[in-house]
């Protein structure tokens, strides 16, 4: 198994844990009527397309999920 295989495994998983926070977050904000975990968890949906980067993605995600813990509108 070639390293490569390795990064993109990790950002899979990653990614698919993040989606799946993301839909929770994005589920609570449409029943709450809660505008910072919608936009969160629209974001944790999608930054797995856009971010290659295995650390750049972990950091972003983790970014995201604590985001609406510091930020209630």
């Amino acid at each position: 198994m070639t390293r490569e295989t390795t990064v993109s495994m990790a950002a899979l998983v990653w990614g698919v844990v993040f989606s799946s926070v993301g839909f929770g977050f994005f589920w609570y904000g449409k029943k709450q009527q809660a505008m910072v975990p919608l936009v969160c968890g629209v974001g944790l949906m999608t930054i797995p397309y856009f971010v290659s980067n295995l650390f750049l993605l972990v950091a972003i995600g983790v970014a995201f999920i604590v985001l609406p813990y510091f930020l209630r509108l």
